[in-house]
């Protein structure tokens, strides 16, 4: 029995089968923003649309599917918009898998009167529920940022710029460059 036990535990460990996550290829790999971007608290969404909307604060809707790469690409922006505007955004990040067999809602309250059909999809709504931006694909942080800083009346400092920035071959960060030539 014991020899069984041993030789259980070796072909475990000496698997020629290994975990892989790769951020490049539309493979599932897991939930993306715990593994590409480094914060899994933004899903499953802190609010819902339309509480957000009944609280007028500015909405980020995100649509994604964790096995796109252009999700995975865009999931360390979201992650970064989340770690600077927190106290002032509800970011509801919804993987499509629920809406694809969904009717298009005519509720404005609901996330797929939103959604295009198409992944990712980034949404910016302002505090009187007024789409202020919508669009598909990669988003530069930056446009987006400004985005949040016109809808929430909060300005941000002119003289940084931000940008995503790989720090292993899984993980990305938002990384702030301050201009050093005003100063």
């Amino acid at each position: 029995m014991k020899i069984f036990q041993w030789f259980l535990i070796a072909l475990i460990f000496l698997s020629p089968y290994k975990a892989n996550a790769y951020r490049d290829t539309n493979s599932y790999d897991g939930n993306i923003f715990p593994i590409y971007a480094g914060n899994g608290a933004i899903v499953p969404p802190k609010t819902t649309l339309k509480d957000s909307l009944k609280n007028k604060r500015v909405s980020i809707l995100f649509f994604y599917l964790d096995d796109s790469s252009d999700s995975k690409a865009m999931a360390p922006v979201i992650s970064g918009l989340d770690l600077i505007w927190r106290e002032n955004i509800d970011i509801i990040a919804l993987t499509t898998d629920e809406l694809q067999n969904e009717l298009k809602s005519d509720l404005p309250t609901q996330p797929n009167f939103y959604w295009n059909g198409l992944i990712p999809q980034t949404i910016i709504i302002d505090s009187n529920g007024q789409v202020k931006f919508d669009s598909n694909g990669m988003v530069d942080f930056g446009d987006l940022n400004k985005l949040i800083s016109e809808s929430t009346g909060i300005e941000i400092e002119t003289d940084s710029s931000f940008s995503v920035e790989a720090f292993n071959e899984y993980n990305s960060t938002i990384s702030e460059t301050k201009d050093t030539k005003n100063n």
